[in-house]
């Protein structure tokens, strides 16, 4: 069929090339009125395309949501899940190079998130930053008070604001706090802590960042979640920094030549287990699979001295590390025990770290193992009867352009679709004929100058390679504009529209019925 009108153009061309040239506008108003021949992509589409498909699909979509009833329930438990620096840009370059590490073209997939019921948008700014950091943004989400630039779960006046995982454990409730950062990190400490400034995660940050500070007592952020006095204490705390715990003079269990930081020669990770009944301190893989959910009430696992390793290097980790996927499984497993439920919050902090460092790879793999964890979570709880909101605390100056086919390599070079469908063999250039790649950054490390800029595929796709950068910077910064809210389970019909950040905690409270 489309031979037959290739020769009916061609006879056309032919035939209006003898006629006289006021002829020419009727011909080119006949060829632009053939129909386009459907362009084909590199990758397998997983599903049927075409215009009775969208429009079966947008019917679908209607009808669901016209047969959901809204109605204010109670839940007895609340999870959240924050993808450290997960913006909008984030989301969607990590459904896309999901999808292509499947063989597909990538744009129409979802991460598991993205089909959650409910959605709504989040106004990340602090008091007084237009573009905040993790303290103030998470302080908003877990306290319900909006506070300034590098404070933790204080108020601007300096008052403590009590946290939702310190309320539930007034309430009678478990929680548990699980981070792929230190555990002591401004997001996952907001749970928990109380400071001024995020810095201070040991005494020994403290003498070092403010010695007046120090010498007055100020008590640091790994101190306060041994100290921590809501309740029966916190269940589960799962993540990075271990140096934080243990004192300067103890060699760290997986690193000969390390040793801790603190210089109160506590070693907290030993008070966590003389503190609780039924409580084991792991530092592996090995003894984090053995920590048996039936017989342990309290679980401490520190995995690394800082952070723990991104999701792709993790295999390669000396000591092994629980994946964010199993922490959370296990984590549910343990607070799952009690009748009268839990709170728990879980972060994949590492995100945030690989857009500092101008890398998207191991930005959006961290961001797909997010995925898979929301996942497990949803297989493990009864939606009737918990809330599950995903969101992040800020974005990141990540950007997803030029005019790439669909299902080119989303981590490659811009290659534009090419005539008669596919995609293009050569990358597009710019004005001084270099290659530029579909995901870039505003600011950061990936800046070089332009003779230095590569041109090879296997170097921009490297999961080691630095995104190009506009503005050289020696870590790239956080952007400011609003970021993604999902839910799903009790009262998630709730999340919509346009929101403070600070709404997030609000909501969770009025479902626990607080």
């Amino acid at each position: 069929m489309q031979n037959d009108t290739l020769r009916v153009i061609l006879f056309f061309c032919n035939e209006v090339l003898m006629l006289k040239s006021r002829v020419v506008p009727l011909f080119l108003l006949l060829v632009f009125a053939l129909p386009v021949v459907p362009q084909q992509t590199s990758f397998p589409v997983k599903r049927e395309e075409n215009a009775a498909s969208w429009r079966s699909s947008g019917l679908e979509a209607v009808r669901r949501a016209r047969k959901r009833k809204q109605k204010r329930r109670k839940a007895r438990n609340v999870i959240l899940f924050v993808g450290d620096g997960m913006g909008i840009s984030t989301l969607t370059a990590a459904r896309i190079l999901e999808g292509q590490l499947r063989g597909e073209s990538g744009e129409e997939n979802l991460l598991s998130f993205e089909r959650f019921s409910d959605s709504a948008f989040s106004r990340t700014y602090s008091v007084n930053q237009q573009t905040s950091d993790s303290a103030p943004t998470m302080s908003a989400m877990i306290t319900g008070v909006k506070t300034l630039e590098g404070v933790v779960s204080m108020t601007q006046d300096g008052r403590a604001a009590e946290s939702l995982v310190e309320l539930a454990e007034k309430k009678g409730k478990s929680t548990g706090v699980v981070s792929t950062a230190r555990i002591t990190h401004a997001t996952p400490a907001a749970c928990y802590a109380h400071t001024m400034k995020r810095g201070f995660e040991s005494d020994a940050h403290i003498k070092r960042f403010d010695p007046k500070a120090y010498e007055s007592g100020a008590v640091d952020i790994a101190r306060q979640l041994l100290e921590f006095s809501y309740g029966d204490g916190l269940e589960v705390v799962l993540g990075g920094g271990r140096q934080n715990f243990l004192p300067a003079e103890t060699v760290d269990p997986e690193y000969s030549d390390e040793k801790g930081v603190r210089l109160d020669r506590r070693d907290l990770t030993k008070e966590w287990t003389s503190k609780y009944r039924n409580s084991k301190y792991v530092w592996n893989k090995s003894q984090f699979d053995q920590a048996d959910p039936e017989s342990t009430d309290h679980l401490l696992g520190l995995f690394e001295r800082s952070h723990m390793q991104y999701e792709h290097d993790r295999k390669n980790d000396k000591g092994g590390e629980p994946s964010l996927v199993e922490m959370t499984s296990k984590a549910i497993e343990i607070l799952s025990k009690n009748k009268r439920g839990y709170v728990l919050v879980v972060e994949a902090g590492r995100i945030d770290h690989a857009h500092h460092n101008g890398n998207a790879y191991r930005a959006l793999t961290d961001t797909i193992e997010l995925s898979n964890a929301v996942r497990a979570a949803v297989q493990k709880v009864n939606l009737k009867k918990t809330m599950i909101v995903v969101t992040a605390d800020h974005s990141h100056g990540f950007t997803i352009g030029g005019y790439p086919a669909r299902g080119n390599n989303i981590l490659g070079f811009v290659r534009e679709v090419a005539e008669g469908g596919g995609i293009e063999k050569e990358p597009s250039l710019d004005r001084t004929k270099k290659p530029y790649t579909t995901l870039r950054y505003a600011d950061g490390p990936g800046h070089v100058e332009n003779e230095k800029r590569p041109t090879d595929d296997k170097a921009v796709t490297n999961p080691d390679f630095k995104q190009m950068a506009a503005i050289p910077l020696w870590s790239e910064t956080h952007a400011g504009e609003d970021v993604a809210i999902f839910a799903e389970g009790v009262n998630s019909w709730m999340f919509s529209g346009s929101m403070e950040q600070n709404w997030i905690y609000y909501i969770m409270r009025d479902a626990l019925r607080f």
